[in-house]
């Protein structure tokens, strides 16, 4: 299996770029024959916590429905970044397209005290991911939690993803976090960050995938858009940068 996760430059609050960007990574994911790609925490509006009331919305948002079409024609698992509406409030989500199914969430339920303002915790409603359901999602925050990767571990994980936003006075921790649960429970571990500006922040980029051992195998800069696939068979990369 080909595992991807993305690097982006969100524009604040702009959907309709952020979404076009999207599409120009999936187009290269798809071309290195990936089989999912996972985007950075809220990469569809960018981190915002400020803007978070007037840009949430659903899974079903049909400004979404091209991801669907994708997923669908080109047999690709995608994960956007959305900030997403329920009973209680506001959770910090993924949305996830997966071919020919109904689109799924993944909610934050670790949140970070200065989220709480803003969001509320979220319900899991995915379970594991992937070909042999064994991928577990993480936001950020919850990388730093280790009741988090324990549960994925004991679910069955043998892959842990973390959608991030990490700021460039934050990236270093978050680098060893990430190593140390690789290495603790033998899973490939896979980052996903975004660069430029978030909530008036510089974000750090270096997208990272560390091996079973928590060796880093691989990573993007601290400058550009792109991409990390790793094959989880045979452990290939593929970098790719926009």
């Amino acid at each position: 299996m080909r595992i991807c996760v993305a690097q982006t430059r969100p524009v604040k609050g702009d959907i309709k770029n952020n979404i076009d960007s999207h599409k120009k990574l999936i187009d290269l994911a798809v071309l290195s024959k990936a089989d999912i790609i996972i985007f950075p925490e809220l990469s569809i509006t960018g981190y915002e916590p400020e803007l978070s009331k007037e840009l949430a919305t659903n899974k079903e948002d049909n400004r979404f429905d091209d991801f669907q079409h994708i997923s669908n024609t080109k047999q690709i698992t995608i994960g956007i970044g959305v900030p997403i509406k329920n009973g209680t409030g506001i959770c910090i989500s993924m949305v996830i397209f997966q071919p020919n199914k109904a689109r799924q969430t993944y909610s934050k339920q670790y949140l970070h005290p200065d989220e709480e303002k803003f969001f509320v915790s979220g319900k899991n409603s995915t379970g594991l991911i992937g070909q042999k359901s064994n991928i577990a999602l993480a936001i950020c925050y919850e990388l730093s939690v280790p009741e988090h990767s324990e549960n994925a571990y004991k679910s069955g994980a043998g892959v842990y993803i973390a959608s991030v936003v990490k700021t460039v006075n934050k990236i270093d921790l978050a680098l060893h976090n990430l190593s140390e649960i690789a290495n603790k429970y033998s899973m490939t571990v896979l980052m996903s960050n975004c660069v430029g500006q978030s909530n008036g922040n510089q974000c750090a980029g270096k997208s990272s995938i560390w091996s079973s051992k928590g060796l880093l195998l691989s990573q993007l800069d601290d400058t550009n858009e792109g991409i990390l696939i790793i094959d989880t068979e045979t452990e290939e990369i593929i970098k790719k940068t926009i």
